[in-house]
């Protein structure tokens, strides 16, 4: 199989159950894109920022931080230095355990300046946007519900506005930062869509499996299996002892967007064998 090849088969599979119509999302883009976005993180070895936490009823959901941390842990085997980025609650939940940059800005003029600064100081070799909250035509924040959330929300926007460096998101519904490179194909959608942009826009039917895509093309690219390195039950059981929730039934469970945890296992082992890793 050809590099290319993979990336279509990738992207193909990530969308396959197609729950909130990222198959239109895909249908956007142009072929490859899992394979660009991986490429931004091939051979790095400095900082990465990685923003994630979508904020649900006071807390934060689990899709996102279960495939930052699968990425984090990914990049820290690979020698890159990664860096979590968001903030409260979530930051406070994962400062013991990872490296961590809190999101403090409650306004756009502050959270510019904020992330200006922070890019000169840490001088990231890639930014990293994963189920990450993205502003809409009208500046405000929205799930997908179509509720306004930005008084729980902080801003990691401007981090790939102002960012010198390649930039990725990943995203599942629209709302999500990246989305903007796709924005006027999902005006359809029963969403506020996000204008915020990035380099490379991954899409997938749980924004967790995005990252999984992007590790397969790391794994396959350095002949080593780093999803088989992973597990997503164990974050998940990590997380839910610090209070996430399923972003669709609010409840502090062991799942993704309503889908039990089987669901990404099985996305893992088809990857996997994908990438020629099991049999």
């Amino acid at each position: 199989m050809t590099e290319d090849e993979l990336s279509h088969a990738i992207e193909d599979l990530l969308v396959a159950r197609n729950p909130r119509n990222m198959q239109v999302a895909q249908a956007a883009l142009a072929p490859g894109y899992v394979a660009r976005a991986a490429n931004h993180l091939r051979d790095i070895t400095g900082t990465v920022l990685i923003g994630t936490g979508f904020p649900v009823t006071g807390t934060f959901e689990t899709d996102g931080p279960v495939g930052a941390i699968a990425l984090y842990q990914t990049l820290e085997t690979l020698a890159a230095r990664p860096i979590i980025t968001c903030g409260p609650p979530l930051v406070n939940s994962l400062a013991d355990e990872f490296n961590v940059l809190e999101l403090r800005a409650r306004d756009v003029t502050t959270a510019r300046r904020e992330a200006i600064a922070e890019l000169a100081r840490l001088a990231p070799a890639a930014v990293v946007a994963i189920e990450r909250p993205g502003l809409a035509a009208d500046g405000r924040y929205y799930n997908m519900r179509r509720q306004d959330i930005t008084e729980r929300c902080f801003y990691f926007d401007p981090y790939l506005d102002e960012a010198y460096c390649p930039t990725i998101g990943i995203g599942d519904g629209g709302n999500e930062i990246g989305m903007g490179n796709i924005a006027a194909r999902l005006a359809g959608l029963d969403i506020n869509p996000s204008v915020t942009r990035c380099d490379e826009l991954v899409v997938a039917d749980v924004s967790n499996w995005g990252a999984y895509g992007v590790i397969a093309m790391l794994g396959w690219w350095s002949g080593t299996d780093l999803l088989g390195h992973l597990s997503p039950l164990s974050i998940l059981n990590y997380l839910s002892g610090k209070g996430s929730v399923d972003g669709i039934t609010g409840e502090n469970t062991l799942t993704e967007d309503g889908m039990g945890p089987d669901a990404g296992l099985d996305i893992i082992a088809e990857l996997r064998q994908l990438t020629g890793f099991t049999g």
